[in-house]
C-alpha cells in the first residue's frame, strides 16, 4: 500500500505556541517510550510490539484487552506495564462465581454509625487488571461499563466518580471455549484496542529461559498520575491535515459497507482511531500524524468492532483480514 506525500514539520499550518506544545509532547514520549520497553523487557521478553501498543492506549486515554493463550505472559505483562505507571493498582481474577458487587463495591450496616456504609470494591483504583474477564458472566462483566465509559461507579443509587487516571487492563484467552462467557459487542467497544500477543518466537523463548534461570528484579516506576494526565490532555494538539480527518471517516465508511461485515466501524471507532494515531505518532518523537500511523493502528482498533456476517466465519475469514481489505480500498489522498 502506498503512501501518499506526507507534510513535514516546516509545512504544518498550526499556530506556533501549539506546535512547540506538540513538539516538547513528542520529544517527553518518545524518551518515556524508549526507557518503558527496555524496561519491560528486564522481565517480559520479545514483547515491545505489545508495551507500544500499551503506551498508545495509555496516552490515548483508553483500554485495552489483551488477548492470547495461557503462558504467554499476558499477566505478566499486564502487571508489569501496571507497576511502572506509579498509580494505584487492583487485581481481579473473573470467575463465573463472581458478582457485580464484588467488583463494585456494596454498602453495608455499620452498627458503630448506625446507618449504611459503602464497602468500595476493587474497582475503586486507577489502573484495575481483570485478569481472565470472560471467565465471568455478562452480569459480572457489565460492571466495568459505566466506569469504563463515564469514569464513575453507582452503588445503590448513588454515582461516586474514580480517580484519574483510571486504566483498565483485561485479559482473556480467545481460544477455549468452555466455561468462557463471549464478550458482547457493548462491553467490547469500551475497549479503546484489543491487543493479540502471541508466541514469542524460537530467540525471544531461548532469552526468556536464560532471564528466569536467575532472580528477576522488580522494574522502576516510570510515570505518577500526573504525568499520565499532563500527557493526555496535551495530545489534541497534535496536528493532522484535513485530509486525515476525511482518510479516517472514510474507513469507517467503508468497513460499514463492505460485504463481509454485519456492524462496520462507528463514530466512536473512528475518535479513536484518532486519538490512537496522535499517540503512536508521538510516541515516534513526532508532532503530527500521517497516514501511516492511522494504517498502523487499526488492526488494533476496528479488529474486535467489526462483526462479520456468519457466512464469512464459515469460509475461515479473520477480522485482520477484512480490516486488511478496507485499508486497500480506501485511498490515500495527498496531504498539503
Amino acid at each position: 500500500m502506498s503512501l501518499a506525500h506526507t507534510s513535514n514539520p516546516s509545512q504544518l499550518p498550526a499556530p506556533a505556541d501549539a506546535r512547540a506544545a506538540a513538539h516538547e509532547l513528542a520529544q517527553q514520549a518518545k524518551q518515556l517510550s524508549q526507557k518503558v520497553i527496555a524496561e519491560v523487557g528486564r522481565v517480559v521478553v520479545g514483547a515491545e510490539d505489545v508495551t507500544k501498543q500499551l503506551l498508545i492506549a495509555l496516552l490515548a486515554g483508553g483500554h485495552v484487552l489483551l488477548e492470547g493463550v495461557p503462558g504467554v505472559a499476558k499477566t505478566t505483562l499486564s502487571k508489569v506495564f501496571s507497576r511502572l505507571l506509579g498509580c494505584q493498582y487492583q487485581r481481579v481474577q473473573f470467575t463465573p462465581d463472581l458478582l457485580p458487587s464484588d467488583v463494585t463495591g456494596t454498602s453495608i450496616f455499620d452498627r458503630n454509625a448506625n446507618d449504611f456504609v459503602l464497602r468500595k470494591g476493587p474497582i475503586f483504583t486507577q489502573v484495575l487488571l481483570a485478569d481472565e474477564i470472560n471467565r465471568a458472566p455478562a452480569k459480572t462483566q457489565s460492571a466495568l461499563l459505566e466506569a469504563m465509559q463515564e469514569y464513575q461507579v453507582t452503588v445503590d443509587g448513588t454515582s461516586i466518580p474514580l480517580e484519574l487516571p483510571f486504566l483498565v487492563l483485561a485479559t482473556q484467552n480467545p481460544v477455549e471455549q468452555e466455561g468462557v462467557y463471549r464478550l458482547p459487542e457493548a462491553q467490547l467497544d469500551r475497549f479503546l484496542l484489543r491487543i493479540e500477543m502471541g508466541y514469542p518466537g524460537f530467540n525471544h523463548e531461548v532469552n526468556l529461559l536464560k532471564l528466569y534461570s536467575k532472580p528477576v528484579a522488580e522494574v522502576d516506576v516510570m510515570f505518577s498520575p500526573q504525568t499520565i494526565l499532563d500527557l493526555q490532555r496535551k495530545l489534541p494538539g497534535v496536528y493532522g491535515a484535513e485530509s486525515l480527518f476525511e482518510y479516517i471517516c472514510n474507513l469507517a465508511a467503508e468497513s460499514r459497507k463492505h460485504p463481509d461485515v454485519a456492524l462496520g466501524a462507528s463514530p466512536r471507532a473512528a475518535l479513536n482511531l484518532l486519538r490512537c494515531a496522535r499517540a503512536r505518532a508521538v510516541l515516534e518523537g513526532r508532532h503530527f500524524f500521517t497516514h501511516e500511523d492511522v494504517q498502523a493502528i487499526s488492526y488494533a482498533v476496528l479488529g474486535h468492532r467489526l462483526i462479520l456476517r456468519p457466512e464469512a466465519e464459515i469460509e475461515g475469514k479473520a477480522s485482520a483480514d477484512v480490516v486488511r481489505e478496507i485499508l486497500d480500498a480506501v485511498p490515500v489522498l495527498e496531504t498539503v
